[in-house]
Formats: C-alpha cells, structure tokens, sequence
C-alpha cells in the first residue's frame, strides 16, 4: 500500500510542477494546490498505513497489547489542510485581483514594474 501511495505522491508532485512552470498563474495556483495534497500524502504515509487501534490509554494508564494508530501525522494532515485551505483562497483573491488589474493572466506579461525589453 506505501508504495501506491507513494508513486500517487510523485505523480501529484510531477503535475504540480508541470502546472507551476506553464506561466499562467491561475494554473500555478492549482499546481500549488495540487503540490499540497501530494505533500500531505507523503506525510500520512510516513505515518505507517496500517490499521491499528485508536491511540487511547485505560483508565489505569497501561499500554494496550495491540498495535495503536500513530496519531501525530493525523493531527500534522489536519493543520496542512487548513492552513493550505487559507493559502488557496488568498492566492485565489489575489489572481481574481490581478486579472481584474492586468486583463490577462500570463506571467510573464505581468510587468508593472519592468521596462519592455525595447525601452530603456
């Protein structure tokens, strides 16, 4: 099952990197999001998918006898999601502002603050 998840992971990422370098930024924004779900795969599967029981103690504090879910990298995905929630929809706030401003959405016509290659 790792090494599933793993190649989803590396062709996530592989995507990611392909949308973030096609030099329009609304396909940049989904390449970032896409960059963030693989990420968060990586992370729940170095947690160890296997099945286990929920990482509960008894009431006198021993350790049950059976194998326990690790707990941190789910508690990890949880705040990553969140956090690239909030990211996406500031990213997306700023592209609707820039294509509002610019009328377009390419990269690398957006020069406000360069000179054209002819002028100096």
């Amino acid at each position: 099952m790792e090494t599933v998840v793993a190649l989803l992971s590396g062709l996530l990422t592989a995507a990611a990197v392909w949308l973030m370098l096609s030099g329009n930024l609304l396909r940049f924004l989904f390449g970032l999001l896409l960059l963030s779900n693989a990420v968060n795969l990586a992370i729940f599967a170095a947690g160890r998918l296997t099945e286990g029981a929920p990482p509960l103690l008894g009431a006198d504090g021993a350790l049950p006898g059976h194998e326990m879910a690790n707990s941190l990298p789910q508690a990890l995905l949880l705040t990553a999601i969140v956090i690239g929630f909030g990211l996406f929809a500031f990213a997306l706030g700023l592209t609707i502002r820039a294509y509002r401003s610019f009328g377009h959405l390419e990269i690398d016509r957006m020069r406000l603050a360069e000179p054209e290659e002819g002028e100096k």
